[in-house]
């Protein structure tokens, strides 16, 4: 309580001194929202790209910044508990010494931050945590007692946390934490480690599988006994992406893990008077409109086409929630979900295309995920693409300069030769790549795989596309493979035991290599 009094402390001050510059009123001193200040930040960067960069405007920015960081540390005291509070607090006191950002400067001087983060040094060295994480191992303890073969999901938003549950549960209890590519340290996941921890997953390897946000969606999981939310969180969508994780082909449960009188409350709530709000407005819809213009549509003329005539579309399966596959499909497109290494569309033997709507684009920019993505764009596609879709204004949606992210976006466009196309909503978007496809697949050809690549310029290469293309192998596995066997025809003729041998190919990936090889070719 005396690290979450010390923190508001620290925040109503900086909302007073937005107050007198005019920013905010009277009424969110003590009531600013997230997204209130969100939208209070956005502004004021827009006006600063306008030119107007007077002392108050960059002044109140500043002051936002240090509010926002202060929040997301009383957020983590509530709802994730005093090893996630320590970290982040550590680093901004590492950061300010080095860093050019005047806000975090500001933030680590103040005597209301220092006194809570002394307090929560204190705290961390005496081993305390939030009450949540032991009622989580009694929880977890008490299913795997019924059922040793279990399955659990327990969702966390943050990562830190994630590996305190990991270290809570202990040995005895088997679990494996899943993120996404990102690395944090060490905890980022390829897209080739998370399908293999899936399948163990699905076997019954383990019991619990400790997931962020990744998992919330575009993951095959057949049947989940219990979800588990660490902390309830503040979208319908997201509780609802969630809570799909269960009860997939049985009845599952969920439970939902909320402190007294903290945020958690206030999340949980949201949550649920917005899903209700979206269940209203639907059933109002059906009631106003359904029956009504059921019987008058007509099917379009793409549905008459032949599938032989149709163009084809490879989408990557973490798409397959997305409005642009179902409206590719609705324009006639012969759609085939499949696990895309590179690219989330594929609309010819030389086209790949990344998607991502301006948010995830911006974060890519800044976490450097979308220069390693289009590397390997350009190394796979004769002609990639990135598409970029929304109406939000790329320059506001973060705290980073304008100039950085034109850079970046130069970077692309220019050193990597990649152009980046803008799109409003998703008929846009799925309209462009079937005009792509149709053009590209008239030109070249519609029988095209989704394995593709730009010619290999050496025999080496040639090598190591053709052994890549083995199941779960990839580029890196294949050339251990060829390092070890020499040739293409020793790899493909290798008995399993002896594939074994090569680092990180198991069972798994040996058998399936033997199936390539071995099983018959059964023609649909």
């Amino acid at each position: 309580m005396e690290i979450k009094n010390f923190l508001e402390s620290f925040m109503k001050k900086r909302l007073k001194d937005l107050k007198d510059i005019g920013i905010v009123n009277s009424h969110q001193i003590s009531r600013a929202t997230k997204t209130q200040l969100l939208g209070a930040q956005a502004g004021l960067r827009a006006r600063v790209i306008q030119g107007d960069k007077d002392f108050p405007v960059l002044r109140s920015i500043s002051l936002l910044a240090q509010i926002m960081k202060v929040q997301h540390a009383l957020e983590l005291v509530e709802t994730q508990g005093i090893t996630a509070l320590h970290s982040y607090m550590t680093k901004l006191m590492e950061e300010s010494g080095s860093t050019k950002v005047k806000a975090v400067k500001a933030i680590v001087k103040d005597l209301d931050f220092r006194s809570a983060f002394i307090k929560t040094e204190k705290l961390f060295e005496q081993g305390t945590e939030h009450p949540k994480l032991a009622e989580l191992k009694k929880l977890v303890d008490k299913e795997t007692e019924k059922d040793a073969r279990v399955k659990i999901i327990v969702f966390s938003q943050y990562r830190d946390s994630a590996t305190r549950i990991k270290e809570e549960l202990g040995e005895e209890i088997s679990s494996e934490i899943f993120v996404g590519q990102a690395k944090k340290k060490g905890t980022g996941l390829s897209q080739k480690q998370q399908a293999e921890m899936l399948d163990r997953f699905k076997q019954g390897e383990f019991n619990v599988l400790i997931a962020t946000s990744v998992a919330e969606e575009g993951i095959d999981i057949p049947r989940v006994d219990l979800v588990v939310f660490y902390e309830p969180i503040p979208s319908a969508i997201r509780q609802i992406q969630r809570r799909g994780r269960t009860g997939r082909q049985d009845k599952g449960r969920v439970v939902v893990m909320m402190a007294k009188d903290t945020r958690d409350e206030a999340y949980r709530w949201s949550a649920f008077h917005k899903e209700k709000r979206m269940h209203r407005n639907l059933n109002s819809l059906k009631s106003k409109i359904g029956i009504e213009l059921q019987p008058k549509r007509q099917s379009t003329i793409q549905r008459f086409i032949s599938e032989e005539d149709k163009f084809k579309v490879f989408c990557d399966h973490r798409e397959k929630g997305s409005g642009v596959i179902k409206e590719l499909i609705e324009l006639g497109m012969d759609t085939r979900l499949e696990h895309l290494q590179t690219a989330d569309f594929i609309l010819s033997s030389r086209v790949g295309v990344e998607y991502k709507n301006v948010s995830d684009f911006v974060q890519s920019l800044i976490d450097g995920r979308l220069l390693q993505q289009a590397k390997e764009l350009k190394q796979s596609f004769e002609r990639p693409l990135i598409v970029v879709e929304g109406l939000e204004d790329i320059y506001s949606i973060r705290n980073v300069h304008p100039n950085a992210i034109r850079g970046m976006v130069a970077a692309i466009a220019v050193s990597y030769g990649i152009p980046v196309v803008y799109t409003k909503h998703f008929k846009e978007t799925a309209s462009l790549l079937s005009i792509i496809a149709k053009r590209e697949q008239e030109e070249t050809c519609k029988d095209f795989s989704m394995h593709t690549s730009k010619k290999p310029l050496t025999l080496r290469e040639q090598q190591e596309y053709v052994v890549s293309a083995l199941p779960n192998v990839g580029p890196s596995l294949a050339k251990d493979l060829l390092k070890r066997f020499g040739t293409v025809r020793k790899v493909i003729n290798a008995e399993p035991e002896e594939l074994k041998k090569t680092e990180k190919l198991g069972d798994r990936i040996a058998d399936k290599i033997r199936d390539v090889a071995e099983k018959d070719y059964i023609e649909k």
